[in-house]
């Protein structure tokens, strides 16, 4: 909204409580509730519609499957942010929802002000994520969205800590230098790094590689 009033829609399919959260949030008083849904069909109608700043869903709702439903809205209202409402802490569902694009995963069992606080979070920074969840699924999900890097990539890339030219990693390694190069091509590919550097120190905070005491060159 223009006036810096959070536009949300809400989607549930027990109308109880649709309506505990439109008193909550409609209390609050930079929030204004413009539409409300209890099926995927009208969820993404009304959004279509409204076009709001935040979508609070329910992951349970009658109709299209949950992932589908949210495709469908950030289809039709790309500029909304969606929050998941959920009764259950699945690590398995929350990595496919954070992969269809949803900015937030709030278990049922938070306090109002946590929900406020998760929307105006997303509102405010359309990048953050807000998650209310166990910290188990949150490792979970990490653990399964690290890079993977082959052996040999690995092997590459701890000498390369080590501050050794590639034509050093391909002497120790037994390697022509063309293939070293490319394998440092595919780890800053996979790493998304910048630099030896960059791709180095991004391996040491994924606990892909071991520490090792150097003067780090470029």
């Amino acid at each position: 909204m223009t006036d810096g009033t959070i536009s949300i829609v809400l989607v549930d399919d027990h109308a109880l409580f649709r309506e505990g959260l439109r008193e909550i949030l409609g209390a609050v008083g930079d929030m204004r509730i413009v539409g409300e849904a209890g099926d995927s069909m009208t969820a993404v109608s009304v959004t279509a519609e409204t076009r709001p700043d935040v979508v609070l869903l329910d992951v349970e709702i009658p109709g299209d499957e949950v992932t589908e439903t949210v495709a469908r809205i950030r289809e039709l209202s790309p500029e909304t942010r969606i929050i998941i409402l959920s009764m259950y802490d699945g690590p398995q569902l929350l990595s496919r929802l954070l992969g269809a694009g949803i900015r937030g995963y709030l278990l049922k069992s938070v306090h109002r002000q946590e929900l406020i606080a998760a929307v105006r979070s997303v509102y405010e920074d359309p990048a953050r994520i807000v998650l209310a969840v166990s910290r188990n699924s949150v490792a979970q999900v990490e653990a399964a969205s690290a890079p993977t890097l082959s052996d040999k990539e690995l092997e590459v890339l701890q000498l390369a800590a080590q501050a050794l030219s590639n034509n050093q990693i391909a002497r120790r390694l037994g390697l022509a230098e063309a293939t070293v190069k490319r394998h440092m091509r595919n780890i800053f590919v996979k790493l998304n790094a910048v630099s030896r550097i960059d791709a180095v120190n991004k391996a040491l905070a994924a606990s892909l590689i071991a520490p090792h005491s150097r003067n780090e060159r470029d």
